[in-house]
């Protein structure tokens, strides 16, 4: 039998999208392996997810769990909200088919992604979906849970968390993202490599962060006091280590490792700009010319994969022959002998606003002076401290004026495609589109293709 813990903080959540593959059981695995969290989950989905419901009870019931909570699956967001403590954001804004389209399309007029979920015209036409269903959200937030903390999951994750401040200014909401942890493991095993011994865990490696979701970078970096930046200096000028990668991003390619790279490119920004990029590889390449100026053979070379559509629609395979590698967005379905955490920090960032102890991280939340070289009111990422009905973001260094002058630009072309998406304006989201760093074509061909990408997802499109 569970013991709950009599000091655990008694909430009530509410899990939006929770019939999803990857959140919200990633969610309901950490819920059971911390004790300071109890009371009652709401589970809702565009129809109850009773998959999930399942799951958590049994979840719970684990020897190796150390609380419980109540949990009810249901299809009416407006029960799921009402009076909730937290909400928890994890949607996909449309099935697989519009996922590939974004990169298909694209594709077909010369433009390579290697994700196609944040910027570029995939990033574009996710966000023409996400956005009015975030802007929902936060209508029903408003009236149902005006007060509840709100973590939003959601790609494009800038784009969806300003327009859930957009329709309800007064709304506590803000995007999470996991792209920095990855980050802090490469500096961990650096210490490591450094000093003898076992990488340190993560956490223990502080960053100065400032940007925007999936562009962000580390200014600074610590490890118990002591700066890291030479170190990673040191680092960036050994002998060999820009060397061409083709042939370990060929095999990735071959087996469907396409979430794997070697974080050359994050390194290549330091290098060049004096600022560590922490985010994956495969999304900072989007946000600029240079890692696909020559399509797949220039990513190879440093290492990166494009996902391509097939792995979204769930039809690619390997060769005959080649072991196919795991998909870490994969949750191994059931109940494990042994409950072990995720590595995710959602439990914790709700404990801490909730009551529980406080936590310093990186969220996205507008620009209210934390990053000043970036628009006011745009939504950028930093650090921030979690306490007790408290969400204050951390002002790190300045940015160098380069990465100050790109950022800027990324942050207008977003809140351009966050005004066409809230208005259906095709003459906006084709001048954010012209704007982007991947779209090379004439304006003419840009605007068909993004006819044909409108066109193409016309169902989730409503007022388009």
């Amino acid at each position: 039998m569970v013991k709950i813990n009599r000091n655990a903080l008694d909430v009530k959540i509410a899990v939006i999208g929770a019939g999803g593959r990857y959140w919200c059981p990633v969610l309901l695995r950490d819920l059971a392996l911390f004790p300071g969290l109890t009371g009652e989950l709401r589970l809702c989905d565009l129809r109850p997810p009773q998959a999930s419901a399942r799951l958590g009870r049994e979840l719970f019931a684990h020897s190796g769990s150390k609380t419980s909570f109540k949990i009810r699956a249901t299809a009416d967001l407006r029960s799921a909200l009402r009076g909730a403590d937290a909400v928890v954001i994890g949607i996909s804004p449309g099935p697989a088919t519009a996922f590939a389209n974004d990169l298909e399309i694209p594709l077909r007029y010369g433009i390579l992604q290697t994700v196609g979920d944040t910027i570029g015209p995939g990033g574009i036409s996710r966000a023409l979906r996400a956005v009015p269903i975030l802007r929902g959200f936060a209508q029903a937030v408003a009236e149902h849970a005006p007060a509840a903390w709100v973590i939003n999951y959601t790609n494009p994750l800038t784009l969806c968390t300003a327009a859930l401040h957009a329709e309800f200014p007064g709304i506590r909401a803000y995007g999470c993202c996991h792209e920095v942890y990855a980050a802090q493991h490469r500096l961990a095993g650096l210490v490591a490599a450094a000093g003898g011994g076992r990488p340190p865990p993560r956490q223990a490696i502080r960053l100065d962060l400032a940007g925007v979701n999936h562009f962000t970078f580390a200014l600074g970096a610590r490890y118990r006091g002591c700066d890291l930046m030479p170190l990673i200096s040191k680092d960036a000028a050994k002998r060999g280590r820009f060397a061409d990668q083709s042939a370990y991003a060929g095999d990735n390619a071959a087996r469907g490792a396409f979430f794997e790279h070697r974080g050359l490119i994050g390194l290549d920004l330091f290098r060049r700009f004096g600022a560590l990029g922490a985010a994956g590889d495969r999304h900072l390449a989007e946000f600029v010319p240079w890692y696909l100026a020559d399509g797949e053979r220039s990513l190879h070379r440093w290492g990166v994969v494009a996902t391509p559509a097939a792995f979204r629609l769930g039809t690619w395979a390997p060769a005959p022959g080649i072991t196919r590698a795991p998909n870490p967005l994969d949750v191994p379905a059931g109940v494990p002998e042994k409950l072990l955490p995720s590595g995710e920090e959602g439990v914790l960032q709700l404990a801490a606003l909730l009551g529980g102890a406080p936590l310093e991280t990186n969220v996205n939340l507008p620009n209210h002076g934390q990053v000043p070289e970036l628009p006011y009111g745009a939504v950028v990422e930093t650090n921030a401290v979690l306490s007790h009905n408290s969400l204050a973001p951390v002002q790190g260094p300045p940015l160098p004026q380069a990465l100050a002058a790109l950022l800027c630009r990324i942050a207008d072309e977003q809140q351009l495609v966050l005004q066409a998406a809230l208005e259906c304006n095709f003459d906006m989201a084709l001048q954010a589109l012209l704007m982007d760093a991947l779209c090379r074509i004439s304006t003419d061909r840009a605007a068909e293709m993004l006819r044909e990408m409108i066109a193409a997802n016309k169902a989730l499109l409503p007022g388009w």
